[in-house]
């Protein structure tokens, strides 16, 4: 990896010499700032040994209202006008062709204010298409219908907003061979933090954190992430600055204070800050869970470890075309004080791929991974269910199931003539309040030992909770609208295991807790 302070330059000035196009920056010479200069010296400056490009794909996260759109303008007209390349194919997606377009005005602003670049560009604005034409080059505009951009020879991509993408179809075809005739393409990835964590977007920003932190090596993806970090004090104004690197430059401050005090008075406006201000990844309402508190609980599971030992199951089956969850929780013993959670889910084979599609969930990786099982057929097969489980209770010592009574008739009636004692559990606030507020209780203590199951923790994030006059509450299917099967399955069993090993119940000793 090499500097070239001339290709670094060349950037760069081609930049400083286009213009602001909003509200009173309109006209305004775009003088990068400090934190865009060093962006795009290190992109186009950064070499491999043979002079092209060490980086094809950047990844900018980023507030909003940091000239986002501004950057990704001056960075298409780059790569289309100014970066040598013959016949260049530059190309601006996003969620639809609205967003995409967007970054597209903003650059024909933009030349419309460069005589040099005016007299040069031939604007096809019907086809959001800018075409550079001493060298055959275009910029354009590209709608989201990934099935058609297969064959492209991309230069550059400019992908605005990632976290909005409902499925990686795009980010696939755009980014996965489309650039393999150029000697140095770019993605350019430019975002807000989102809210779906099983997105393409968080896939691309885990990897950007990773790299940073040194977990992975990628010697050709470039990643920036401005944000706070989960345990970040959302209210300090200095943790404005460090999301923000364009505070008191483009944005003014007052402004982002009146949002902030808008967020403290309307805690339905708390999420929207962190994710646009100050570009946290937050659910879209707000969440149970502390999702951060609940990775903490990480530890690993080893199930040879825990072959022989004592543990309660929680059965919640759902309907029978959807997912099935049983989870064991097995109690502390001498010495190691935490509660292990060993979660398993079903879902019917024939409904993968659709639910893949249409919920936007990943339960095909999730199936590769040996996370989630597939029954044969379009509806959950019971009986698998049941083997499944008589052969778990070989392993390990399974002293009670809780199933929730509604539905699961014959199930238990087979789960019994297997030697299992199975108990009714109630779904409402009498029963499930008590086991509700010891998970929160124990996650936040680090005494959950669930090994970062990836169903199980989709779920937890996933969990809305109802609240009942006294201060009770439990979860809310109605509300939460993404499923949470395994979380209720495992506080019932969580229920059972608390109230079985400690006879003096730590409910009767004091009482049910009030959040």
């Amino acid at each position: 990896m090499m500097y070239d302070n001339i290709k670094a330059d060349r950037a760069v000035n081609f930049i400083n010499a286009l213009k602001h196009t909003k509200g009173v920056w309109h006209g305004v010479p775009f003088d990068l700032l400090p934190w865009q200069d060093k962006i795009i010296r290190d992109i186009f400056g950064t070499v491999k040994e043979d002079g092209y490009r060490q980086y094809n794909t950047a990844y900018v996260e980023i507030p909003k209202k940091n000239g986002k759109s501004e950057i990704a303008a001056a960075v298409a007209l780059y790569m289309t006008c100014g970066d040598g390349e013959w016949g260049a194919e530059v190309y601006g997606c996003a969620a639809d062709r609205q967003q995409a377009s967007i970054v597209f005005d903003v650059a024909v602003d933009m030349v419309d204010q460069c005589p040099a670049l005016k007299k040069r560009i031939k604007p096809v604005i019907s086809q959001k298409r800018l075409v550079y034409m001493p060298t055959g080059s275009f910029y354009q505009v590209l709608s989201a219908e990934a099935y058609t951009k297969h064959g492209l020879n991309v230069h550059g991509v400019i992908f605005d907003e990632l976290h909005a993408q409902p499925n990686r179809n795009l980010y696939d075809v755009m980014t996965k061979g489309s650039g393999d005739a150029r000697k140095q393409p770019l993605f350019f990835l430019i975002t807000t933090a989102g809210n779906d964590r099983n997105s393409i977007c968080y896939e691309v920003h885990q990897k950007a954190e990773d790299i940073l932190r040194g977990k992975k090596n990628d010697l050709t993806f470039y990643p920036v992430i401005y944000g706070i970090a989960d345990d970040d004090d959302w209210s300090d104004e200095r943790n404005w600055y460090k999301a923000n690197p364009s505070l008191d430059h483009t944005i003014d401050i007052e402004k982002v204070r009146a949002a902030f005090i808008s967020a403290k008075e309307n805690p339905a406006e708390e999420n929207l800050f962190r994710q646009l201000r100050l570009n946290q990844w937050v659910k879209q309402s707000v969440r149970w869970m502390p999702m951060d508190i609940w990775e903490k609980c990480s530890f690993p599971v080893d199930a040879e470890k825990l072959r022989g030992r004592e543990c309660y199951g929680g059965l919640d089956l759902s309907s029978s075309n959807d997912i099935t969850a049983f989870v064991l929780v097995f109690p502390p013993i001498p010495g190691d004080d935490k509660f292990y959670v060993m979660p398993h889910f079903w879902i019917p084979e024939e409904n993968l791929r659709l639910r893949v599609r249409r919920d936007h969930v990943p339960y095909d990786v999730w199936k590769q991974q040996g996370q989630l099982h597939t029954t044969e057929g379009n509806v959950i097969h019971y009986g698998f269910i049941e083997k499944f489980i008589e052969e778990l209770g070989m392993k390990y010592n399974i002293k009670e199931i809780a199933f929730d009574r509604w539905g699961a008739v014959q199930m238990v009636q087979n789960l019994e003539g297997l030697g299992f004692t199975v108990v009714p559990f109630g779904q409402g606030f009498k029963d499930m309040s008590p086991p509700t507020k010891e998970l929160m209780k124990l996650t936040m203590e680090n005494r959950i030992a669930h090994g970062g199951q990836p169903v199980l923790s989709w779920m937890m994030d996933n969990i809305h909770v109802r609240t009942d006059p006294a201060g009770n509450v439990k979860p809310d299917k109605a509300k939460s609208t993404e499923k949470i099967d395994g979380a209720v399955a495992m506080i019932m069993a969580l229920d059972r295991s608390i109230r079985n090993e400690n006879k003096e119940s730590v409910y009767n000793e004091r009482g049910i807790l009030v959040l």
